[in-house]
């Protein structure tokens, strides 16, 4: 019957996250066998389709300044993506390390408070991955169709010269590398396939990290009941402090892994969604001043996607640095004034731990909580204040 609640609790926490991350190659229990190798060279080369063809429009001068706009947007999007997966199979061990132990934790679970803490932290999980992964897919599928009906209607209607309109910006870079026009539903869903593979490899790397951070969260959250209700009445109080104390280490040291594996990703992300929300609000006021709704529509999906992707990594970064802090004050919540004298003295080794807790951070200099995320939206809004006055003038 235990081990029957054991897969299940696993599969509940970790199969919405496999579904989307071991197509890529990411996944990280997954065997790093020559086909997971070859799983992510072809995701690679689709999501770096999303960077080639939109640059290529740009550098042949084929879109006007909203287009552009849009082919910016999406080659930030696939160089994100490209990233991350490089970067995540490249540096695999921090998340394998952190997987592994999460599957243990899993498997050793036999507390019925723990389990919940441990379910309520995997439902989270769940949640953000169906989110996150609805924002990836949905805008990319109706791209994607969208041209599809569009060409079958006009061809419907007339049967002279239809000017095609492909799902992601690269019309001219088709015609560059002479892919016949009359494959055009073909070259659509072909790049269908590519934009859902770079969301993927950009959004399902996001779910992939912050998913095992919540783990993470959910285990420091139970090693401070612990230390709240540690029991100094009970035999070897000194070893099962001991335990306590080297749970703590080993939570540290994991949680230190996944910040030194994101600290350069964050740095590139965090710089990218600055620069895509100055330039989306900038187009925003354009185009209220032109009365062009559906493009402020648009940009205003756009922003939000970029708003929760930067929202979700503030929000549990500030979470994951307040449950480290915490450490401290549970362990002045319990009994220590009970405690023998030597252990008693140890205590301020671990208060001293928790006043530098481990955190995001973004090239290892910014800290990713919410005082960074009000930061970048005070500073992007005042910078639009100053290009709506100087637009007004």
């Amino acid at each position: 019957m235990a081990i029957e609640q054991w897969k299940e609790d696993i599969a509940y926490a970790m199969t919405p996250v496999k579904l989307f991350t071991w197509p890529i190659g990411v996944w990280p229990l997954q065997v790093y066998n020559i086909y997971s190798l070859l799983r992510c060279i072809v995701s690679t080369c689709f999501a770096s389709l999303v960077v080639i063809l939109p640059a290529m429009e740009i550098c042949m001068g084929c879109t006007d300044v909203t287009q552009s706009i849009d082919c910016l947007m999406v080659i930030c999007c696939g160089l994100l993506g490209v990233l991350k997966l490089i970067w995540f199979r490249i540096y695999a061990n921090s998340l394998i390390v952190n997987y592994n132990s999460a599957l243990n934790d899993y498997l050793t679970i036999d507390d019925t408070n723990e389990r919940k803490i441990m379910r309520k932290h995997a439902f989270m999980g769940r949640i953000l991955c169906s989110c996150l992964m609805s924002l990836a897919y949905l805008p990319n599928l109706v791209a994607g169709i969208a041209p599809i009906l569009v060409y079958d209607n006009q061809i419907n209607i007339t049967n002279e010269s239809i000017a095609l309109d492909y799902a992601m910006p690269s019309k001219c870079a088709l015609e560059f590398f002479h892919f016949p026009a009359s494959m055009f539903k073909i070259s659509c869903l072909l790049e269908i396939v590519v934009m859902l593979t770079g969301a993927t490899a950009n959004i399902g790397n996001d779910v992939l990290f912050l998913t095992i951070t919540l783990h993470v969260c959910g285990q420091v959250n139970i090693l401070r009941s612990h230390f709240i209700n540690f029991d100094v009445t009970s035999p070897r109080i000194f070893d099962r402090f001991s335990a306590l104390i080297q749970r703590h280490q080993e939570l540290i040291r994991l949680a230190r892994e996944l910040s030194d594996l994101m600290s350069f990703v964050l740095l590139i992300e965090l710089f990218l969604i600055s620069i895509l929300l100055c330039i989306m609000g900038f187009q925003i006021i354009i185009m209220l001043k032109v009365n062009d709704m559906v493009m402020v529509g648009k940009s205003l999906m756009a922003l939000s996607a970029f708003l929760i992707q930067l929202s979700l990594y503030s929000f549990i970064g500030n979470y994951l640095k307040t449950e480290m802090e915490e450490i401290g004050l549970s362990i002045y919540q319990s009994a220590w004034y009970s405690f023998p004298t030597k252990l008693a003295r140890n205590i301020i080794f671990i208060l001293m731990q928790t006043k530098s807790p481990v955190a995001l951070q973004a090239g290892n200099f910014v800290v990713v909580n919410l005082s960074t995320y009000v930061s970048i939206l005070k500073t992007s809004f005042s910078y639009l204040s100053v290009l709506r006055i100087m637009l007004e003038e």
